[in-house]
């Protein structure tokens, strides 16, 4: 049976179908208040969790780190209170449960301004959005080709949608995801919010929201020191959106998505140099950026049309450091060009180290150095590769060298080619590999940039919609801990068939392609990944004002609880050891603050 998008605006529905779907045929034109329907829950519930549960609407704080399934009562002790505390300009999260043995229409969920105990007021900086749940996976053997039947299915939620109320269902769980944006100008202090939860026929409940507002600023996203590197993909919001590729309405539907990107303080532009570097890994396939046109007296000429309006798009939104272009050496080796004598598109195979990969490469680097010193973009400008093989990697770089010494290279790499390319201005291992910590110190004390990066090939920390929450913000301790500069993930929107409905994807667990959904709607995902880059903002600064003070014994027991964070595997006690770790920066901070 097809899903059909519910035109409904401001409620969202409980209406359920099979989950054995196909996606719709296209989307509908999307506007806020608009929503869909879940797919069925696939794990069968027993009831029993329900029995002992009270007519009526039920409702409690719950931890950000846990994930609760849908159709199991959740058996928490009711927190009527919660206390956060964060620095001005940051933003916090908290996690509210509804739930219910009835069927209760209409239930709206609202924060009140927050309001100090003199009387002043931060204004409307906090807000709820209904978790959606989405069909996901497990991890399995990591990257490889699957079917929906080879692993167990299980709704996980993550997607935090826009209606203003939801229909709940009986016998039924439905998390709220809570946001606080702490304006930057706060003054400083404890104050006091509701979250109200109502519904037509139901008395008003309240929950107490805490916030103690701490006397530092976090610096502005795009100021921010951590590099992150999420590829992005503009094909897909095109699909999804159905609008022709690269028109004024395909980057007017980029637009939301890319300033959420840039709310991350995305430090990369994700480009392409030719044909689909990655040989349509996608659901979508990357369209060209450069048309590559060979004349009919033989000679080369580039369209940067295309381009040019991408990367200009992008620094408009504040991500501006660097611009990796994909690939020189695609994953099956082929790039095209257009014939001016048929007009039609040719494709070649064109190995390193062949004469076709000389012939056609070499030109190209010349004029793509030409042009982008013309554009003032050459300095930020990268030749970006992903896990090549080494010999492969080598015969590139050798031929970047020769025809473009002024460009320098951008890779993802699980070979170490690090060590013999010591000077790579940009360059990402695995996160299961890490590089070598003197390699590491001596590229940091050179000012080149190394981060890690996770994939299908790792199962912690990661971002599957089956993750657990805090391995989001774990990414950046972690980042802190080992000495990296930041984090590499694929991708941030190469969005699967039914990215609001179903996660699962053909090659790799559900979610790897994608933290963020449709129509610029977060994730819990997306939410926890800002949380750890602004622990990594905040862990610089205390660390700096802590050496300033000459104070020894707390920046010792700082650097302790981060050392604890460097651990690229699962283990016993990581959450305890992240929010110890938490809580001790925010204790830290509010001290210095003083």
């Amino acid at each position: 049976m097809r899903f059909k998008r519910l035109i409904q605006r401001s409620v969202c529905l409980s209406l359920v179908f099979g989950i054995s779907t196909t996606a719709f045929s296209q989307q509908l034109p999307w506007d806020k208040g608009q929503t869909f329907t879940e797919a069925a829950d696939p794990v069968a519930s027993d009831g029993k969790s329900w029995q002992s549960v009270k007519p009526g609407l039920h409702t409690s704080f719950a931890s950000i780190d846990k994930r609760f399934p849908k159709s199991e009562a959740p058996g928490v002790t009711v927190q009527r209170s919660q206390h956060l505390k964060g620095w001005k300009g940051e933003r916090l999260s908290a996690q509210v449960l509804l739930w219910t043995a009835d069927s209760i229409p209409d239930v709206k969920v609202s924060v009140s301004d927050p309001v100090s105990r003199n009387g002043k007021t931060l204004g409307p900086v906090a807000y709820a959005r209904f978790e959606r749940y989405i069909i996901t996976d497990t991890y399995g053997p990591g990257c490889g080709w699957r079917k929906p039947g080879d692993f167990p299915a299980s709704l996980s939620p993550d997607m935090l949608d826009d209606c203003s109320s939801y229909h709940l269902e009986r016998k039924k769980v439905r998390p709220v995801w809570i946001t606080i944006d702490i304006p930057r100008d706060a003054a400083p202090g404890v104050y006091a919010a509701k979250v109200a939860i109502t519904s037509p026929n139901g008395k008003k409940q309240e929950l107490d929201l805490t916030l103690d507002v701490i006397g530092l600023t976090i610096p502005a996203a795009s100021d921010w020191v951590f590099h992150l590197d999420q590829w992005q993909h503009p094909s897909a919001i095109a699909r999804v959106n159905n609008v022709p590729v690269w028109s004024d309405a395909h980057f007017k539907a980029m637009e939301p998505q890319m300033k959420m990107l840039a709310r991350l303080g995305q430090k990369v532009i994700t480009a392409t140099l030719n044909k689909d570097p990655w040989h349509v890994q996608t659901l979508d396939p990357y369209e060209d950026m450069i048309i590559w046109t060979k004349e009919k007296d033989g000679s080369w000429s580039y369209n940067y049309q295309v381009f040019d309006k991408w990367v200009a798009f992008m620094m408009d939104l504040g991500i501006k450091k660097m611009i990796n272009c994909y690939s020189i050496v695609p994953w099956n080796n082929e790039i095209h060009y257009k014939d001016a004598a048929t007009g039609k598109f040719v494709n070649v195979v064109a190995k390193p180290g062949t004469p076709a990969f000389t012939e056609m490469w070499e030109p190209f680097l010349k004029d793509f150095v030409r042009h982008l010193r013309q554009k003032g973009w050459l300095e930020i400008t990268n030749i970006a590769l992903d896990e090549r093989n080494k010999d492969e990697m080598g015969l590139a770089f050798a031929l970047i060298e020769k025809a473009s010494p002024a460009l320098s290279v951008s890779y993802a790499d699980n070979q170490k080619t690090y060590q013999r390319y010591p000077n790579s201005r940009d360059v990402s291992t695995a996160v299961q590999h890490p590089i070598d910590s003197k390699d590491l110190a001596d590229r940091t004390a050179r000012g080149l940039n190394t981060t890690f990066y996770v994939y299908c090939g790792n199962n912690f920390p990661n971002q599957f919609t089956f993750s657990d929450p805090a391995e989001s913000a774990y990414m950046g301790w972690y980042a802190m801990a080992a000495g990296y500069n930041g984090v590499l993930r694929w991708a941030f929107n190469s969005w699967v068939e039914n990215p609001l409905v179903d996660s699962r994807f053909r090659t790799w667990p559900a979610g790897d392609t994608y933290i963020v959904y449709p129509q610029a709607r977060s994730s819990i995902r997306y939410e926890r990944l800002l949380e750890g880059i602004q622990d990594y903002e905040k862990i610089r600064a205390i660390k700096k004002m802590l050496e300033e003070k000459k104070d020894k014994a707390q920046l010792a027991a700082l650097d302790a609880a981060i050392a604890q964070l460097n651990n690229n595997k699962r283990h016993d006690g990581w959450n305890d050891d992240l929010n110890a770790a938490k809580k001790l920066l925010n204790e830290l901070s509010a001290s210095l603050a003083k």
